[in-house]
């Protein structure tokens, strides 16, 4: 891995990895329990991510902008036996490492977004794990010089995915703190970055930083949503060849993924399902999942995993609507928010968006669009542009200006917490 000016080979991360379940180990930690971390990116997290399993433990990384009490009942609720916030040091005990792993034993607790509701626990296998870096090696492939590029954060399956592939693959990942717009694109343009993965947000800073080249990228892969067809125009001519992906925390990341050659013929479509994972599209059109990447823990009674998501297959290819209950219902017309969205945020001057629906006397619910905007636009033209792509009781009624959209760590739209206007 590459991290902070450090660069650490597997042989020198397997000692340390080593020593660091000694010390574990020395505070008790044994097989099944389940460590929590906020530790930052970088090679005191990558070190606890291998030692556990040399212990047969389970790591829960913690959402690091959680509140006091919100940290208090993931962890509670985790059971965890112990938090590490900082590095370990001190006794080491005199015991041997595990070297190796029951398939169907737990190696991460994540916790969802909770967009919605209070987060859930999904537990994960290393049955999972590696299922999905397999699928994910047999969708885009693996060069021996990868150097995949590690934004997203670490309590994300995106983020740690990262990581557990790159180990598996026997690779690079390139870790960064935190994502930092200027960093990335110096990274990309700098042919330091073979892979990456961001979500849609991200994309559109790279764009405002200024990335005009990326020479060494093989796939850009952005999830967290549609990418709207002007920024995958502008990141395919910048030498990003961004590949649109559709995953959840409960699948170990990917469920579809689009190949880089068929980006831009295929604009809104998350791609195939990867190796193994079936799709099928139930009642109400959900989205269902299963395979060998999905929790147990995760699948209903019918053996699927019902992702709450709308969607549709075209030819092979999935089409991800929106949450299912992200629909507004106005004049007995059903308009699914992101479509809106998207639309919006086709407009040269909407940097970000979110659509909702406000109670209405006459329609019972109107359309809304919170609108962060970067050049000046009047509501009228915002609502033309609307009109000249979307049915017009599709067209937002109201226009909130706000400074940003709330969103989650895999750029997800936080809905509840946007002010009411």
């Amino acid at each position: 891995m590459i991290a902070a000016g450090l660069t650490v080979d597997y042989s020198t991360l397997e000692a340390r990895a080593a020593t660091l379940a000694r010390r574990l180990s020395a505070r008790g930690i044994g097989a099944g329990d389940r460590v929590a971390t906020t530790l930052p990116p970088g090679l005191d997290f990558v070190e606890l991510l291998h030692a556990l399993p040399r212990l047969g433990a389970v790591l829960v990384p913690l959402n690091t902008r959680l509140s006091a009490a919100e940290r208090r009942w993931q962890i509670d609720d985790a059971g965890a036996r112990l938090v590490v916030d900082e590095p370990l040091d001190g006794p080491e005990a005199d015991t041997r490492p595990r070297t190796e792993v029951d398939p169907n034993g737990a190696q991460l607790l994540l916790y969802t977004s909770g967009t919605t509701a209070r987060p859930k626990p999904v537990e994960l296998t290393y049955a999972n794990n590696l299922a999905s870096a397999q699928a994910s090696a047999w969708n885009i492939g693996v060069a021996p010089d990868d150097r995949w590029l590690c934004v997203l954060p670490l309590f994300h399956v995106g983020g740690l995915q990262v990581l557990i592939r790159s180990a598996i693959y026997g690779t690079t990942a390139v870790v960064h703190e935190r994502f930092d717009p200027g960093a990335v694109a110096d990274s990309l343009a700098g042919g330091e970055t073979t892979l990456v993965s961001l979500v849609a947000t991200m994309l559109r800073r790279l764009r405002e930083a200024g990335l005009t080249d990326a020479p060494a990228l093989r796939a850009a892969l952005v999830g967290g949503g549609p990418v709207p067809r002007g920024l995958l125009e502008w990141a395919h001519g910048a030498g990003l060849p961004v590949v649109q992906t559709y995953g959840m925390t409960e699948a170990s990341s990917q469920i579809a993924t689009m190949p880089v050659a068929e980006a831009l013929a295929r604009v809104g479509s998350a791609g195939r399902p990867l190796h193994g994972v079936q799709l099928r599209i139930g009642e109400a059109g959900e989205i269902l999942v299963r395979g060998p990447t999905v929790s147990r823990g995760a699948l209903a009674e019918d053996g699927w995993l019902h992702t709450g998501d709308r969607g549709r297959l075209e030819n092979g290819y999935l089409y991800v609507d929106g949450r299912l209950k992200d629909i507004i219902v106005t004049g007995g017309e059903n308009v699914a928010a992101a479509e809106v969205e998207e639309a919006l945020l086709a407009h040269p001057a909407v940097r970000d968006a979110a659509v909702v629906g406000f109670p209405d006397p006459d329609w019972g619910e109107a359309v809304a669009a919170y609108v962060v905007v970067g050049d000046v636009v009047s509501d009228g033209d915002l609502g033309e542009y609307c009109k000249s792509r979307l049915a017009g009781y599709k067209v937002p009624r109201r226009f909130i200006r706000v400074e940003q959209i709330p969103r989650t760590a895999s750029g997800k739209i936080l809905k509840g917490q946007l002010p009411h206007g």
